[in-house]
């Protein structure tokens, strides 16, 4: 029951801080909400009328759901909602509580919606009070029109449930709120139990008031005795109108129910279609018989029940498949990454508040990448984005968006050009949908951390003190607009990550909450990372449970990278030199850096060798391609000491062996590299790419 009209409460602006005694006198409680920081205070007589003790309640409302079931507090959040959204400055409504005993008790509530200068609402002051008498004089007063306000009542009980009805989305959902909502009291009914047919059998899925279960009931045949069993194989009520005919009727069941005080029970098939889908039976001790008029009624509350139960049936089969969709596009495993801790997490959507789950487009991803070193130094793409929608097309789109990217990304593409062409398949594919997406491609092996956002949140970084920041990263339009808006451009972000350090990226719904600034989410998210565990895997869980309280209708994806200490891989020193065509004195600093380095890093014994190999690598890419070269000279430690050497070039064509004649000046390079290198190979890099060497070190000092 709702009351708008709640204007009567005029509230002095310091109230509750000098609350009216009227109140107190008229034995009401008050209650002041503070809405920016969550905190619901309430004085003793509020206390008192929630039958919850001091000690027992810490200031959060999420503290009084021992108290309001459910149901009850679902339609009042709505209705605050609504409220705030309208710009109501009022709003009143009764509702009902569970008392310590477990009774229910009636209770109103009138809150005053207080806004600052731009109509933010930022608290609510008001009172609550025990509505019992106030709703059993209603009561009696009906009782002085019996015959047809009963009928009347009655036929507002199926109304009432049948509007109730209407917000199940799950077969949990419908049993809440035939149980939970005041038309089985007002019908006279004890309790409910219920079943679903399910492959010729019927399965127990309500079984009444706590104790009265009978063993062997949970799955019976439609040809077993039982009141259920007849009504849905002769689709066709069972009213049963006495203890006595209950007992001849169904010998077998009557004597485990003898203890309850069973005085006649309704038994009514569940039919959709003309089909049977179960069965739901009314068990009253207070009554014998039932008049024509409540038998209708019975029989049009048992049809409403029905197609409220298939509507959920087939809710939870859509769910189920959807969820299967949503957990096969998404990484079965995350693959073992050398010199770095990872922890991913998925929490999908909770729906209207409800137990159950959605479905959305948040994904996350870690793809090796070419460029690991056999040492220990990976290089990996960290993935994290969000499809819009909460649906399976949502879910297949992210689907075949993971694929692609991940496809573009094993290619050796650079980060701008993976976000590029994900972004034009997504133009491309035939949906209107759009995604933010984050894609980081990371080289534990330099700590060198490259970014591109798509309209994403950005990525946070967390010190090994515990210390956390958001790192703005530039960005670009999200994938799909920006192919149509024909802007294509994706800036690359660089984070130093040291070791110990971990980036974390999310999607929003970690982040934003109804009502609140992403900035200060980012801030508040922040702040909590930097109070949790080191541990990754920890983290991930702690950030989770968050999201689990809070609830929220958008999913949350999660991806967690640390980059580890001493005892992983990591580089002593890193070196590069851009080396371009045509430019001898370029290719005279090359090679002098890779002397002067290779000797000042203890490596002397080979510095020949490796200045030799350098230089071969260096003259191939120049003469062989038409852009520049950038080498790289990297000290690699944890294990075995290692110094890598990188050419990179534009061009895609991979080098090969060529056979030299007695005479040839060129034909031997490959030739010199497999000779005087320990390992080599070649790995794409986008539009060019890296031919690669190592030379295992055997002096013990450090570079």
């Amino acid at each position: 029951m709702a009351d708008r009209g709640a204007s009567a409460l005029s509230l002095p602006d310091d109230w509750p801080a000098h609350p009216d005694p009227i109140l107190a006198l008229n034995r009401m409680g008050s209650f002041d909400w503070d809405l920016d920081s969550g905190l619901f205070h309430m004085d003793a007589r509020a206390h008192e009328i929630f039958d919850i003790r001091p000690d027992e309640y810490d200031g959060d409302p999420a503290s009084l759901s021992v108290r309001v079931p459910p149901n009850e507090a679902i339609r009042l959040d709505a209705l605050v909602a609504q409220a705030i959204k309208d710009g109501s400055e009022n709003y009143g409504a009764y509702f009902r509580m569970r008392l310590r005993g477990g009774d229910l008790r009636w209770t109103h509530t009138q809150g005053y919606i207080r806004r600052d200068h731009t109509g933010r609402p930022r608290r609510i002051v008001g009172i609550v009070r025990d509505a019992t008498d106030e709703l059993d004089d209603l009561a009696a007063r009906r009782d002085e029109d019996a015959p047809d306000d009963a009928r009347r009542d009655q036929t507002n009980v199926v109304q009432l449930t049948t509007a109730a009805l209407a917000h199940a989305r799950t077969v949990q959902d419908v049993i809440d709120v035939l149980k939970d909502t005041q038309g089985l009291t007002h019908l006279g009914a004890t309790s409910l139990v219920m079943g679903l047919v399910e492959a010729g059998r019927i399965r127990l899925i309500a079984e009444g008031p706590e104790g009265s279960f009978v063993p062997g009931t949970l799955v019976t045949r439609i040809d077993e005795p039982y009141p259920m069993s007849e009504v849905v194989r002769t689709l066709t009520p069972r009213f049963i109108e006495s203890p006595d005919e209950f007992a001849r009727g169904y010998p077998v069941l009557w004597p485990h129910l003898t203890d309850l005080r069973i005085t006649s029970a309704a038994y009514l098939p569940l039919i959709v279609q003309a089909r049977p889908i179960g069965a739901m039976g009314l068990l009253y001790s207070d009554r014998r018989g039932f008049t024509p008029e409540e038998r209708n009624i019975l029989v049009a509350l048992g049809s409403s029940i029905a197609q409220s139960l298939q509507r959920a049936m087939f809710y939870e089969q859509e769910k189920d498949i959807a969820q299967g969709l949503q957990q096969a596009m998404l990484p079965r495993t995350i693959p073992s990454v050398p010199g770095a801790d990872v922890a991913v997490r998925y929490r999908a959507a909770t729906i209207g508040g409800s137990l159950g789950r959605d479905i959305g487009g948040d994904w996350y991803d870690l793809i090796p990448l070419p460029g690991g070193t056999p040492s220990g130094g990976g290089r990996v793409g960290a993935v994290i984005g969000d499809v819009q929608g909460h649906d399976t097309h949502a879910a297949a789109v992210m689907g075949q968006l993971r694929i692609v990217l991940r496809a573009y990304a094993a290619e050796g593409h650079t980060p701008a050009t993976v976000m590029a062409r994900a972004s034009v398949f997504l133009h491309e594919l035939d949906t209107d949908r759009f995604a933010t997406c984050l894609y980081a491609e990371v080289d534990l092996a330099t700590g060198v951390v490259q970014v591109v956002r798509a309209g994403h949140i950005d990525p946070l970084l967390r010190a090994p003190d515990g210390t956390c920041r958001r790192v703005s990263v530039p960005g670009g339009l999200p994938l799909g607009l920006s192919a149509e808006f024909g802007s294509l451009e994706y800036p690359v972000g660089t984070i130093e990550l040291d070791p110990g350090h971990t980036l974390l990226l999310c999607t929003d719904g970690l982040v934003e909450q109804p009502g609140a600034d992403l900035d200060d989410g980012m801030l508040a998210l922040a702040a909590f990372i930097s109070a949790g565990p080191s541990d990754v895997r920890r983290l991930a869980d702690r950030l989770i449970d968050v999201a689990e309280e809070r609830g929220g209708d958008d999913d949350v994806a999660l991806l967690l990278l640390r980059r580890r200490g001493p005892d992983g891989t990591r580089t002593g020193n890193r070196l590069q030199q851009h080396v371009a065509p045509g430019d001898p004195e370029a290719l005279s600093e090359a090679r002098h850096m890779i002397r002067t380095a290779v000797r000042a890093w203890g490596a002397r014994d080979r510095s020949d060798e490796i200045e030799l190999v350098a230089d071969e690598l260096i003259t191939n890419a120049l003469m062989h391609t038409e852009g520049a070269a950038i080498v790289t000279l990297r000290a690699l430690t944890g294990g075995e000491r290692r110094l890598r050497v990188e050419v990179e070039d534009s061009s895609s064509a991979l080098p090969r062996r060529r056979e030299a004649g007695e005479s040839g000046v060129s034909g031997r390079g490959l030739m010199l590299v497999d000779l005087l290198a320990d390992a080599w190979g070649v790995e794409a890099r986008g539009g060019g790419k890296c031919v690669w060497c190592e030379f295992a070190v055997a002096s013990p000092g450090r570079p």
